[in-house]
C-alpha cells in the first residue's frame, strides 16, 4: 500500500518560499512606507514607491527563487544521472554499497545484503537516491513551485502597506504601517512555526523582532533626509 501518512517536512518546498516572500514582502515594504512617512514624502511620491518596490519586488522574489532551486534542482539531477550510469555499470559495486549503508544502521550482514539486493531489483535508482543521496521525492527542489509561491507571497505581503498608504492620512501613516506590519509578521511568524511543529511565540517574536529593527532604522533615515531637506 502506498505510505499515507502526513509529515510537516512534505510541505517544506513551497512553506519556506512562500514564507520568506511574505515577510520580505512586508518587511521591506512596509519599511519603505515608514521611512518616506517619516520623511514627509509627498502622498503621490510615496504611492509610486510603494507600488514600484511591491512589483519589483514580487519579480526579483521570484526570479532569485527561480534561479536559486533551479541550481539545486540541477546539481540533484547531476546526481541522479551519475548513480543511474553507475548502476548500469556496476549494477555490484552500487549493492555493496547500499548493503554497507544498512550495515551502518544497524542491519546483520546477511539482513543487509538481503535488502539491498531487493531493493536494486525493485528500484535502484529510486535506493540509492534515498540511501545513498539524501533525496527524497517530496523535498525535492522544484524551481517554478518555489517561484510562484515566492512572488505571490510577496505580493500579499507588500499590499497591506500599499493599501494603508492609500487609505491612512499622511500624519498618522508611519504609525499605521509600522503597527499593522508589526501584528501580521507576528502572525506569520506564529503560523510558520505552527505549521513547521515548533513554538508559535518564539517564532512570532523572532520574525517581529527583525521587523521591528527595519522600520526603526528607515524611520531613522527618513527624520535624517526629512529633516535636512
Amino acid at each position: 500500500m502506498p505510505h499515507s501518512e502526513y509529515h510537516r517536512i512534505d510541505r517544506i518546498g513551497w512553506l519556506r518560499a512562500a514564507l520568506l516572500g511574505a515577510n520580505d514582502g512586508l518587511i521591506s515594504t512596509g519599511s519603505l512606507v515608514v521611512g518616506m512617512a517619516v520623511a514627509k514624502m509627498a502622498t503621490g511620491d510615496l504611492l509610486l514607491a510603494a507600488t514600484a518596490a511591491l512589483v519589483a519586488g514580487a519579480l526579483s522574489m521570484g526570479a532569485g527563487e527561480f534561479v536559486s532551486v533551479s541550481s539545486q534542482a540541477d546539481t540533484e539531477n547531476a546526481d541522479l544521472a551519475r548513480e543511474r550510469a553507475e548502476i548500469d555499470e556496476d549494477p555490484d559495486h552500487e549493492n555493496d554499497e547500499l548493503t554497507a549503508i544498512y550495515r551502518s544502521r544497524g542491519l546483520s550482514a546477511a539482513l543487509a545484503r538481503q535488502v539491498a539486493t531487493e531493493m536494486m531489483a525493485h528500484d535502484a535508482l529510486g535506493a540509492h537516491a534515498r540511501d545513498e543521496l539524501g533525496l527524497y521525492e517530496g523535498t525535492r527542489a522544484n524551481p517554478l513551485q518555489a517561484a510562484l509561491s515566492s512572488t505571490v507571497a510577496f505580493s500579499g505581503g507588500a499590499l497591506p502597506p500599499l493599501l494603508l498608504a492609500i487609505w491612512v492620512p499622511a500624519p498618522d501613516l508611519a504609525l499605521s504601517v509600522g503597527g499593522v506590519s508589526l501584528v501580521l509578521l507576528a502572525g506569520l511568524g506564529g503560523l510558520a512555526a505552527r505549521l513547521g511543529g515548533s513554538s508559535t511565540l518564539k517564532g512570532a517574536l523572532r520574525v517581529t523582532f527583525w521587523g521591528a529593527l527595519a522600520m526603526a532604522a528607515t524611520a531613522l533615515v527618513g527624520q535624517f533626509f526629512g529633516v535636512a531637506a
